[in-house]
């Protein structure tokens, strides 16, 4: 029996368009994240990794979709590899079945490496713009995830006993975000 063909794509944050990623591709099914590459803590990666079987290929636009640091890439092609799932990077032309030559495996870690230099390299980028903009006087920032009302709404229905990740759902929030604010002094939201 021939596996399943599942897709995994990625984007940093809400307002991109991950439709461009698998244009075209064939899917059995789709798995899509809205999450940074900067490690693999990403709920349709892990629900991805649960749900796929032997004989299942794992579909992504790109390595640097699936993850942006070396080691995890590694990680990530070696745990489906030795579950007998292939990979394909479409935008490479790589498969990797867990049977691969010498020089595949050198492709992986070479783009892999790629990746995460180019995630340093945005790092860096985004670290100057801001001392830049500091030393112009416009730099705020990041705007708060929640306003002063919303944060206090949050509290009233956490203390209640809402289920947490409801409340991260219900205020398009990540967990994380959630337990920060829950953390938070009250003072802190003027």
């Amino acid at each position: 029996m021939q596996g399943q063909r599942v897709g995994y794509v990625r984007v940093s944050s809400l307002d991109q368009n991950q439709e461009r990623q698998l244009d075209r591709v064939a899917v059995d099914k789709l798995f899509e994240d809205k999450a940074s590459g900067k490690d693999v803590d990403r709920p349709a990666l892990e629900a991805l990794l649960v749900f796929v079987r032997q004989g299942d290929t794992v579909v992504v636009h790109s390595m640097d979709r699936l993850a942006r640091n070396l080691d995890d890439l590694l990680r990530l092609v070696r745990t489906l590899t030795g579950r007998g799932v292939c990979i394909e990077f479409v935008k490479e032309g790589l498969t990797f079945t867990g049977e691969d030559s010498p020089m595949a495996n050198l492709m992986l870690s070479v783009m892999g490496a790629f990746a995460e230099f180019e995630r340093a390299l945005i790092r860096e980028r985004q670290r100057e713009g801001i001392a830049l903009a500091k030393q112009r006087g416009v730099y705020r920032g990041r705007k708060r995830a929640l306003s002063s009302e919303q944060a206090a709404e949050l509290r009233r229905r956490a203390a209640a006993g809402e289920v947490k990740a409801q409340l991260a759902r219900a205020f398009g929030i990540s967990r994380e975000t959630l337990y920060q604010t829950l953390r938070s002094p009250v003072a802190d939201e003027a």
